[in-house]
């Protein structure tokens, strides 16, 4: 992998695939995949934020824990597509822009107002791997959902709260830096790291 260095420290973009811990360092008595296991970063790389075992997309590395702690402290938008189990309403959507009751920490929790908006076409996203789901088992729809904040397994909660259980979560975008044309497992440079801060140009 060719490594694009900004000042003393490397960044980058991957696409996470399903499947993979967003970590480096295996757990003990864990045989886990990990991000390390994508490529041969340099040392000291970092996940900036995390997507669980069971979501894909977009997240950022870095070798600078300072930027780490900047765009992590500055609610950076984070945009996901979602594919949820059954036909999404026009009520649902309503609520989830206004932000729902869910559970973190055992300690209700109402989210923050958020965009959110049903997808007319199923978005052009590799394939996961394996069927989500047998379409025998009825309809499946997809919305984007795009935050400011990320508590743990917060879209996941959410679409369950309006009645729409997650079945594929995909982050598509953090800021400026978008996903693109990558696929899962895809390690990609970033010589302009601080576009994550610019504020987004849709």
């Amino acid at each position: 992998m060719a490594k694009s260095k900004v000042g003393n420290h490397y960044h980058f973009k991957i696409f996470k695939p399903h499947g993979f811990l967003s970590q480096f360092v295996q757990e003990a008595k864990r045989k886990k995949k990990l991000l390390g296991d994508l490529s041969d970063f340099p040392e000291k790389t970092m996940a900036i934020g995390r997507l669980d075992h069971d979501s894909e997309g977009l997240l950022l590395l870095t070798t600078d824990g300072m930027k780490s702690f900047q765009i992590r402290d500055k609610g950076i938008e984070k945009e996901y597509y979602v594919q949820v189990d059954g036909e999404i309403t026009e009520d649902a959507i309503l609520a989830l822009q206004n932000g729902v009751e869910i559970t973190v920490n055992s300690t209700k929790y109402q989210t923050l107002p958020c965009k959110a908006f049903a997808l007319e076409d199923e978005p052009n996203l590799p394939s996961r791997g394996r069927n989500i789901r047998d379409a025998r088992h009825g309809p499946t729809s997809w919305i984007s959902i795009t935050l400011s904040e990320g508590k743990k397994r917060q879209i996941r909660k959410m679409t369950a709260a309006v009645g729409f259980p997650t079945l594929r979560l995909v982050r598509i975008r953090i800021g400026n830096i978008h996903i693109d044309s990558m696929i899962p497992g895809d390690v990609v440079p970033l010589p302009n790291f601080d576009d994550v801060l610019k504020p987004f140009n849709a």
